[in-house]
């Protein structure tokens, strides 16, 4: 099996249980690769791996600016800190209610692709406020941060590169403007860090690209997948619509069955068992997401399962997902207004994948109200 086989299907896991079938950690073109719950949280909570190299040297580059995601401690403790203030609880519940009004003022047509009118716009707009992005800015911010995104999928494109530089403008010019003008918004908050010396100019703005890409990209694809796995499994669709409270347990069975993020990597900073010093391994999330040692009748889709030991979707350890409440309540504000709004919806032809071996979501999928 080498990965390529499962760029843009529908459903890998068939591949993923003949990796499985091969044993909890396996060889794959040169790495390493589990499907095993218990081993991916090891892998993920211990502190001999990492995502760089031993020499500091990260494996991945591109289009992106690199952020904390892409760092190990202490550069990776000292920059998640500073960003953690606008994701506390207070902070998220009172982006609920402004989640509630954007939910419901984009459900009004009958016909309509269920990502590029509602799964998309909702966490955009939430993440223009959270950054302080002018109404006047939104539009091309959030067409350009799904551009920035799409670059996962099928690489930097000369159209995707025009908008990185596009994002990468807006974000000198905000954080010109919060300098000038302080605000209470996350690039202010970075801003006055920078002039504490806390972290760079470079580090700001690998933050903030962070945050506009996995703020899109979880909840997104969050929403995608579970509208569509309800629609599919038209028992737990019913169930749901006649017990809105359920709306959690939609979405942690959607990030279990259908992780929005199917796949990561950790480097071994030193040997581990079998693994040499830096030798990478490749986490399966979608895989141990359903594994059958830790999920009963794991490739069922329930929406009343125990979610017992909590799944990976939003990895674990030190790099666990900040924004992990966030896209929880995103996700639970989308299902309950669709169930509430559009009781009767339906799948309107066919829908179309992601072309990604990383990112599982849907590119369209086009819905009725009846």
């Amino acid at each position: 099996m080498t990965f390529e086989q499962l760029t843009g299907h529908e459903d890998p896991h068939p591949i993923y249980e003949q990796v499985r079938a091969l044993g909890p950690l396996v060889r794959d073109s040169g790495m390493w690769a589990t499907t095993s719950h218990s081993l991916s949280n090891k892998i993920l909570r211990n502190q001999r791996f990492g995502v760089r190299y031993s020499d500091g040297t990260y494996p991945g580059g591109g289009l992106l600016p690199e952020s904390f995601l892409e760092t190990d401690p202490p550069d990776h403790t000292r920059l998640r800190r500073l960003a953690m203030p606008a994701f506390s609880p207070k902070k998220i519940d009172e982006y609920r209610t402004r989640v509630e009004k954007v939910a419901e003022s984009l459900l009004d047509a009958d016909e309509f692709d269920l990502i590029a009118d509602f799964a998309a716009p909702l966490p955009i707009a939430v993440i223009s406020d959270l950054l302080g992005i002018p109404d006047s800015d939104t539009a091309e911010f959030a067409d350009y941060g799904a551009l920035v995104a799409a670059s996962f999928d099928s690489g930097v494109t000369p159209e995707m590169a025009h908008a990185n530089d596009k994002v990468l403008e807006l974000f000198e010019r905000l954080i010109a403007e919060r300098r000038a003008r302080p605000g209470d918004d996350v690039i202010s908050s970075l801003v006055a860090a920078e002039a504490e010396k806390k972290l760079t100019a470079q580090e700001v703005m690998g933050t903030l690209v962070l945050l506009l890409v996995a703020g899109f990209e979880t909840t997104v694809n969050l929403i995608g997948n579970g509208t569509r796995a309800l629609l599919d499994h038209p028992a737990q669709w019913a169930l749901f619509k006649a017990n809105p409270g359920l709306a959690p347990d939609v979405v942690e069975e959607t990030l279990r069955w259908a992780a929005p993020v199917q796949m990561t990597s950790r480097i071994a900073h030193e040997q581990v068992g079998e693994i040499g010093k830096d030798e990478l391994v490749n986490i399966i999330i979608g895989a141990a997401n359903r594994d059958p040692d830790v999920y009963p009748e794991a490739h069922r889709f329930d929406v009343m399962r125990v979610q017992k030991p909590e799944h990976l979707a939003f990895s674990s350890g030190i790099h666990y997902c900040l924004g992990a409440t966030l896209a929880r309540m995103e996700g639970d504000v989308a299902f309950r207004a669709l169930a509430r709004r559009m009781p009767d919806l339906k799948q309107a032809g066919p829908v179309t994948f992601r072309d990604s071996v990383v990112i599982r979501g849907l590119k369209s999928f086009p819905v009725s109200r009846s």
